[in-house]
């Protein structure tokens, strides 16, 4: 596969947390205004309130609102956002009408992320923002990413790579501004749930967000529902997996994913890894 990032590791990468900090907040305060693609998560909740730090309300938060982003993420994204005052607003994206988005190939997220950087793009121009932001850090360069494609043709800025942050130093960072996203578990897209090949419907998106609600409902905190027609293949975080695997707790998680609207329900014995769906792509 070619979407991995091909750069050179900054110069930036063997210095220390709190010295990334600072490279980072002075880039960002040579910006005359920018806009942060926020999705909640802990890179992009950093990004953010690093902007804010820096440039105040020259600095504007920007998140999407589509069939794939959860009412759970929402609810995180709000909370991040009344805890730092972060200058925020929601915008439509419409990735779902693009037929290339809903036949869901291995390149699904070069058209989400296109479409978001279309959308934040007007956005800049009508109120002249100077540029458009994302929260990429330095180890998603070493994992299968098509989305950075997108970013790279729209001319997105990078602010996290450019200072050599890694995804632990932006979680200790995070803590010691006391930022409540700093040890939130990883969150994709609920698209992410479902194999490629596999469209992606709006009634599949609402099926596999009921199921991960189930789960956090039963006191999961890392979940993943992934969709395989009528069957729930269920993934949970391995420090949880033993819980999840006693017999009485297996019952209770079958019993509430299929509440949910499955038809079959198993448990994956390998618990939660990130961008699991990937295993089935070609090296």
């Amino acid at each position: 596969m070619s979407s991995l990032i091909q750069i050179r590791e900054p110069e930036s990468a063997q210095a220390s947390p709190g010295e990334k900090e600072r490279l980072l907040l002075a880039s960002l305060s040579e910006l005359p205004s920018v806009i942060v693609a926020l999705s909640g998560g802990a890179d992009s909740a950093y990004l953010a309130w690093a902007a804010h730090a820096a440039l105040a309300g020259r600095a504007l938060s920007v998140t999407a609102l589509s069939p794939s982003f959860s009412a759970h993420d929402r609810a995180m994204l709000e909370e991040f956002v009344r805890a730092t005052e972060v200058h925020h607003e929601f915008v439509a994206t419409h990735e779902m009408e693009n037929p290339a988005y809903r036949a869901n190939p291995a390149n699904r997220c070069y058209y989400c992320k296109d479409e978001l950087f279309s959308v934040l793009d007007t956005l800049a121009r009508d109120r002249q923002i100077a540029a458009v932001a994302y929260g990429v850090n330095a180890d998603d360069t070493l994992d299968f990413r098509p989305g950075h494609r997108a970013a790279s043709e729209h001319r997105v800025l990078a602010p996290l790579l450019d200072a050599g942050l890694r995804k632990s130093e932006i979680r200790e960072l995070s803590r010691r501004a006391g930022l409540p996203t700093w040890d939130r578990p990883a969150s994709a897209c609920l698209s992410s749930r479902i194999p490629y090949g596999t469209e992606v419907t709006a009634e599949r998106l609402a099926l596999v967000e009921r199921g991960e609600a189930a789960l956090r409902n039963l006191g999961f905190h890392q979940v993943r529902v992934r969709y395989r027609d009528d069957l729930a293949s269920v993934e949970i975080a391995s420090d949880e997996l033993s819980r999840a695997l006693q017999p009485e707790v297996s019952a209770a998680i079958i019993a509430a994913v299929q509440a949910a609207g499955f038809a079959d329900v198993t448990i994956d014995p390998k618990g939660y890894r990130q961008g699991s769906l990937n295993e089935a792509l070609p090296r």
